[in-house]
């Protein structure tokens, strides 16, 4: 007999002060790329059309507020989309998907730019940056958060420093401001060039999918994640535009690079060809600028401080390597991102299960493949900054549009009248710049296309599956029916033995162990989830896991067999170490039985050592005996006289 235990844990432990630099780490790397490709389209009239993004920028913002208020379990689009219509969460999910795709892409290729890379390796290096992350990942990596953390605290004081000795330079630059040259004045070209620097809106979704592990009350601690970023991004993209005006290279200009070299503007006098250049053979000078206009900055505003060139030369090798850094780290979390999107539609059937494939870590691994190829794909088929740039701002834009007018639309949401008018003007808006992007960006419209077609090409064939599916497999019934069978009452006096390993080897032993000493066993599954953020109700559930159902249900049964009293759990929790030793001391357990890892070395340095964490921290009244061979054992840990003799058994280890 069994009674099955069950728990999940998803800690709410992220303060404001850890969200806000995470956010930021999303949310300020646009400013990387931003602040020159505004340069390199409008030329000396970028610090107007920055304020008018910053308007943008501080609107959307007080409705992520809003919407972190209204879905304190998370609040991406998918979830804000999905109580209104299925599919059309589906397309926004998609949409950010896109938009995750050429983060990732365009992250890691200006990551290169920073570091001064070869123009001629940093295709390859950045593929290869790609998939190193994804394997990181693969092992489950508990360090990486840490360190996207401590890489945006650096890159927020780096920011801070050179935005101080920018300042000669902004009242210099503020002299250069003009309205435009002609050549972009007319009202179209305007609009348009302002849809190519919206793209600094990159990011501010990340907030939404924060909150399902906010400390609670989430709209408090959404509200004091959101408005010091946006302070910190608004006002120091103003000052940094300003000085890229002020630029010895760039005060002279008059026409917009792009219109001069890409737009085919005739500026050779009358009657000469204009000559047409393609985005890569751009001059040298100006995709510098364009690509790294921060580490121009911080060059040219430490020279002019210190009187010094080689000063100016080591603070831009400091701000490259940093900048750079950051931008790796969003690489990392848009791959990641990617995979929690995937596996929340897979959870809720819109995708193929095969997207919640969970590995030993807790990592779904199909998705995090996908995610990996994705943006590596895009890359051999382009690298250029500019021309991923035009793919960007699609996806995040469309995604936007749909999370603000589905609050609008929805009723149900306690939203005051005036945050609703204001949310439907705001949607509508973005949503006619998501027309302008579909009409003059055919590229970006490809791209969106072919994934939404794609996903939902997919979902149908899903549905499909699912109307077509009668049963279960017999398998899978036979053991979750094992697992879940009528109660028992334990009895208080006899020995307790907790099992923390799986293979039915390890299941005989526990059992014998058991049986020998007329305890009561108990069995522990714990499934790991590895993503950037769980909704409500998108923990693994036993009835999902056949993992969990077969090595659970291979104890039962042999319990059973053979008259032990024994109680499976399964819990999904993020800390195996933790939870094997609470329910170990909880259920007043007198011994526990561990399994020697078999992952590689890499491996536990990555994602750390269970059995040391547990060997550490288990108390001393408790018997542990770690193992790693087949065979029954004696109860004082010694080997039966006809088990086999090959291998170490690990005795009984008092601690």
């Amino acid at each position: 007999m069994a009674t099955l235990i069950t728990g999940s844990k998803r800690p709410r432990d992220l303060h404001w002060f850890h969200a806000g630099p995470l956010l930021f780490g999303d949310w300020g790397t646009s400013r990387l790329y931003v602040l020159g490709l505004a340069f390199y389209y409008t030329g000396h009239a970028s610090p107007l059309y920055l304020t008018a993004m910053s308007l943008i920028m501080i609107a959307v913002a007080w409705a992520y507020s809003v919407i972190c208020r209204c879905f304190p379990e998370g609040g991406g689009v998918y979830a804000a989309a999905r109580q209104l219509s299925p599919t059309l969460s589906v397309i926004g999910a998609t949409l950010l998907l896109c938009d995750y795709i050429v983060t990732a892409a365009l992250s890691v290729v200006e990551g290169y730019h920073y570091f001064n890379a070869p123009h001629g390796w940093v295709v390859g290096l950045s593929v290869v940056t790609i998939f190193a992350i994804g394997i990181i990942n693969w092992l489950g990596s508990k360090s990486a958060g840490r360190f996207a953390l401590g890489i945006a605290v650096a890159a927020i004081v780096l920011s801070l420093l050179i935005a101080l000795m920018c300042i000669p330079m902004v009242l210099e630059g503020i002299k250069t401001v003009s309205t435009g040259h002609t050549s972009i004045a007319d009202p179209w070209t305007r609009w348009e060039n302002l849809v190519r620097v919206i793209l600094a809106l990159s990011g501010l979704e990340a907030v939404a999918n924060m909150t399902g592990l906010m400390k609670e009350p989430v709209a408090k601690t959404s509200r004091r994640t959101i408005f010091p970023v946006l302070i910190e991004v608004v006002c120091l993209n103003m000052i940094f535009g300003l000085a890229i005006n002020a630029l010895p290279d760039l005060k002279p200009v008059e026409m917009p690079h792009y219109v001069q070299y890409e737009r085919g503007q005739n500026t050779m006098g009358e009657g000469k060809q204009p000559k047409f250049f393609d985005s890569s053979e751009i001059p040298e000078h100006v995709r510098e600028y364009r690509d790294t206009a921060m580490r121009q900055l911080a060059d040219v505003s430490t020279t002019r401080l210190t009187g010094s060139e080689r000063a100016g030369q080591i603070m831009a090798i400091v701000s490259g390597i940093i900048f750079g850094l950051l931008l790796i780290s969003a690489v990392n979390t848009a791959v990641m991102a990617m995979v929690s999107v995937k596996y929340a539609m897979a959870n809720d059937g819109e995708l193929p299960q095969a997207f919640k494939k969970l590995n030993y870590s807790g990592v779904p691994w199909i998705g995090l493949i996908v995610a990996c190829i994705l943006p590596a794909g895009l890359l051999m088929i382009n690298a250029d900054a500019k021309w991923l740039s035009e793919l960007y701002a699609i996806g995040v834009v469309g995604a936007i549009a749909i999370n603000v007018l589905c609050c609008a639309v929805n009723g149900k949401l306690a939203i005051t009248v005036w945050e609703r008018r204001g949310m439907w003007v705001l949607g509508v808006f973005m949503a006619l710049v998501f027309v302008t992007i579909v009409i003059a960006k055919p590229n970006a419209f490809m791209f969106a296309g072919i994934m939404v077609g794609s996903v939902l090409i997919a979902r149908f064939a899903v549905h499909v599956h699912k109307s077509r599916r009668k049963e279960e497999l017999p398998g899978a019934i036979s053991w979750l029916a094992e697992v879940q069978r009528e109660p028992l009452k334990l009895d208080p006096g006899k020995p307790r033995i907790m099992l923390a390993a799986r293979g039915r080897d390890q299941a005989e032993f526990a059992v014998d162990l058991a049986g020998q000493r007329n305890a009561t066993l108990f069995v522990i599954f714990i499934r790991t989830l590895r993503l950037l953020n769980v909704s409500e109700g998108a923990t693994p559930r036993i009835e999902d896991d056949p993992d969990a159902q077969e090595a659970l249900g291979t104890v039962t049964m042999l319990a059973r067999q053979r008259g032990v009293a024994c109680v499976p759990i399964y819990v999904s929790s993020p800390n195996i170490a933790e939870e094997i030793l609470d329910y170990t001391v909880t259920f007043g357990c007198d011994t526990l039985i561990i399994g020697r890892s078999k992952r590689s070395g890499l491996s536990r340095s990555v994602e750390g050592d269970v059995v040391s964490e547990i060997k550490k921290h288990l108390p001393t009244l408790v018997n542990l005996i770690e193992r790693d061979r087949t065979g029954p054992l004696h109860a004082d840990g010694t080997m039966l006289p006809d088990a086999p003799t090959s291998g170490d058994v690990g005795q009984g280890e008092k601690k």
